[in-house]
């Protein structure tokens, strides 16, 4: 079975509990998106799932309202099992089925990735964990270590199948999946839908039934504009680009670490606060530089395509492809991280002589000519340097502490007397605790929060 159409309709249409109904109207879902119309019935019905649909389609709450649903929050052994690409996907999940699952009382949601000690992961294991959100060679070392055991596995998710096997996490996937019972719901969500999808959902999918969203990005949501240049000229274009357009948050897209890293030091030595994100980067940079992103402490982010994916931004200004992308697929996913939660995007791409065939490409499959611009066009607007609006501060204390958001803006807008308007995005993790502050009273802020106290104790805090 394979559907294939554009469809909307109520969550309340769905057989789903009276709590969970009012949990979705709370978070703000009413309407369904196509890929959770076409989904979310065949998944409560206990169906083997194959879903293609783009990033930001609303795919994450699909699958877990649908695991949800098969839970018994009484029992404690591992039910569910997530499998992502990158651990930054991974964190993303995990936060939203724990937004989800606050009508379902008290449901434990596990992330196992590497980059991190694997000690921490096994005692939280000790304690018991329902949901599983990991990548596949975190999750594979836990199997075979015997610390995760997934005999009452009842649904498992394959997130961005795609991705996961460019990324080489087939022999993974195939040996975690060897090892779970027969009995149980898959369901693979996928972006594209290559050969190696194809022969991972027929090796390990019962009769699974299909559907597709529209994978094209509407011209309403997203405005492309490409740009002629010469090879030589592409990080001069970059800074006219972000001067001309003054975007508050950017990822601009490099082919290789070394082109981000360059591109990073240009742009700082002409005044724009840009960091990498690449592959050769520690876990805890990365982390770092996505949390500044995440709190607009950061204007532009130059990231190679493993950002392309998971991106946990709720509104991005603009996307740069400061080299075309190789392929249409990878093209779609790059400007799909703008253009999201009903604000219009922009997408600008920088084209050399070599790369015209790739922009031919990009033509054909939106069966429309591309929308040219001149590089005499880009204007620099008044304002001076780009700075972006906030700047984050982290404290030494997290979720482990028991700190929790609350505590933070109390402390700032309570003891510390400034105005709750100038705080941003707080993020709360295991041992840390990150809160963005507008950009102009960061020292002040950073000032009464060291002299004060959080919950009764004093905490060392610094600017990130």
């Amino acid at each position: 079975m394979n559907q294939a159409c554009s469809v909307t309709a109520a969550f309340s249409t769905l057989s789903l509990p009276a709590d969970v109904l009012a949990n979705l109207d709370q978070l703000g879902y009413t309407e369904m998106t196509p890929v959770q119309a076409q989904s979310l019935p065949l998944m409560l019905a206990g169906k083997d799932v194959i879903a293609q649909a783009r990033t930001g389609s609303g795919k994450t709450a699909a699958f877990g309202i649908a695991l949800l649903q098969a839970l018994n929050p009484r029992q404690y052994d591992c039910q569910s099992l997530v499998l992502c690409p990158t651990r930054e996907l991974a964190d993303q999940v995990a936060r939203e089925i724990r937004r989800l699952a606050r009508a379902a009382g008290n449901i434990k949601i596990l992330t196992l990735c590497g980059g991190v000690a694997m000690g921490p992961q096994v005692g939280s294991l000790e304690h018991g964990a329902q949901i599983i959100v990991g990548t596949p060679g975190r999750v594979q070392k836990h199997l075979l270590k015997g610390s995760l055991k997934l005999d009452g596995l009842n649904t498992l998710v394959l997130d961005e199948a795609d991705r996961m096997l460019d990324m080489g996490f087939y022999d993974s996937i195939a040996e975690i999946i060897a090892q779970l019972p027969g009995k149980r719901q898959t369901l693979l969500f996928s972006a594209t839908y290559p050969s190696g999808v194809k022969q991972l959902a027929k090796s390990f999918m019962r009769d699974p039934q299909q559907v597709q969203a529209e994978s094209l990005h509407d011209d309403s949501e997203i405005e492309q504009r490409f740009y002629e240049i010469d090879p030589e000229e592409r990080m001069q274009t970059v800074a006219r680009v972000l001067a001309c357009y003054r975007p508050e948050s950017t990822v601009a897209f490099c082919f290789t670490k070394q082109q981000c890293d360059e591109l990073t030091r240009y742009l700082r030595a002409n005044g724009i606060v840009a960091e990498p994100l690449h592959g050769d980067m520690e876990q805890r940079d990365r982390d770092d530089v996505l949390t500044l992103f995440a709190s607009k402490s950061l204007s532009v982010l130059v990231a190679t395509d493993v950002a392309a994916r998971g991106l946990d931004i709720d509104a991005l200004d603009m996307v740069i492809n400061v080299e075309l992308a190789r392929d249409v697929e990878t093209h779609i996913h790059r400007i799909g991280r703008t253009g999201r939660a009903g604000k219009k995007g922009l997408a600008v791409s920088l084209v050399a002589p070599p790369e015209t065939r790739r922009a031919q490409a990009i033509a054909e499959m939106q069966k429309s000519a591309l929308n040219w611009h001149p590089l005499a066009s880009l204007k620099p607007q008044a304002g001076g340097q780009l700075q972006p609006p906030m700047a984050t501060l982290c404290i030494a204390a997290g979720r482990k502490d028991k700190i929790r958001p609350g505590d933070i803006l109390g402390a700032l807008t309570g003891e510390a007397g400034l105005p709750g308007s100038q705080v941003g995005k707080i993020t709360i993790t295991d041992f840390q605790s990150f809160v963005a502050v507008d950009r102009s009273i960061v020292n002040e802020a950073q000032a009464r929060l060291s002299a004060g106290k959080i919950k009764g104790r004093s905490l060392r805090v610094r600017a990130l």
